[in-house]
């Protein structure tokens, strides 16, 4: 049985879990680099019988997973993954899985970004390691307003976090009650008025049709020019164009990113030059629990496949 993981950019996937052990008649292959396009990614799986994806780096349309005749079991990180077409894998004879997940390492990052900007100790150790001393004014956290675009299980992580930065937490999303919201401490408001009274918008939104592009020039503009954005959440929650304008445009004060319209992001995308921003390479979910609870359970997920018995299946 022909085995690919993919996606393995910090080849650490073959320490994070027993592979060997458990799977001894395996043939595993560990790939590094993105495998690209539908073509290309067609080209390099084609002999492999399981294929595991960490979340939506590499995307399964009809297109592709036509073109691997011999996939049977199509393991993905987490549970939910809107870069693979479940139908046409079923139709086409092909099991998806799903695992587990760590549920706090994307708000920690989001608390990072925040730091990041309000306090950026990143480029004051590049100062000092030049031979300089202060060169930034810091701002503040306590009294200040973080605003909650969306209050699920993430968000609800960070207004716990901001609670404790002696913060003001104000929360929107599409379905969001007073109650839910006061649940967590936070009030809850309007779209306008999360990014006019939000010194810090934190967007944690589930992407769909519904809220794709749900954070566009009005909400930016709101925002203005002494307050935040952060996104950890899908780059598609947030108009990409209106973001660059705000950026170049002094619109908001930065913003700190996780996630992309292009990933990995392309050497002369805009944003790697932009001002104001903070940038991190969608590592929110990638930490050392998190990955031996991923590939832990994909070693899982196999062996239940070769038993005839999956589990974790996504409906």
């Amino acid at each position: 049985m022909k085995v690919a993981v993919l996606d393995d950019y910090l080849q650490v996937a073959k320490a994070m879990a027993p592979w060997r052990e458990r799977l001894p008649e395996a043939e595993i292959t560990y790939f590094r680099d993105h495998l690209g396009g539908t073509e290309q990614a067609a080209v390099a799986l084609r002999d492999f019988e399981v294929v595991v994806a960490m979340r939506e780096r590499t995307a399964f349309p009809r297109e592709l997973l036509s073109q691997l005749p011999q996939l049977r079991l199509l393991v993905t990180t987490g549970m939910r993954n809107a870069a693979i077409d479940v139908a046409a894998a079923k139709e086409l004879g092909v099991t998806v899985c799903g695992t587990g997940a760590d549920g706090a390492t994307t708000s920690e990052l989001t608390w990072a970004l925040i730091l990041a900007l309000l306090r950026p100790a990143q480029l004051d150790d590049a100062h000092m390691r030049d031979g300089g001393w202060q060169r930034q004014l810091g701002g503040d956290l306590g009294g200040r307003t973080l605003g909650l675009v969306g209050l699920g299980r993430q968000g609800a992580r960070v207004a716990r976090v901001a609670h404790a930065f002696d913060m003001n937490v104000i929360a929107w999303s599409p379905h969001l009650t007073k109650e839910r919201a006061a649940e967590h401490g936070a009030e809850c408001v309007t779209k306008h008025e999360v990014f006019e009274r939000a010194d810090v918008a934190s967007v944690h939104l589930v992407l769909s049709d519904a809220t794709r592009r749900i954070v566009g020039e009005p909400e930016l503009r709101a925002l203005g020019p002494d307050s935040y954005l952060v996104n950890t959440a899908r780059a598609d929650l947030v108009d990409q164009a209106a973001l660059r304008r705000a950026l170049t445009g002094g619109w908001i004060a930065g913003a700190g990113l996780d996630v992309y319209d292009i990933e990995p992001l392309p050497r002369d995308h805009w944003l790697r030059t932009a001002p104001r921003t903070v940038l991190s390479p969608h590592m929110g979910y990638v930490s050392a629990r998190g990955y031996r609870v991923f590939y832990g359970d994909a070693v899982e997920d196999i062996e239940a496949y070769l038993r005839g018995e999956p589990i974790r299946a996504l409906p």
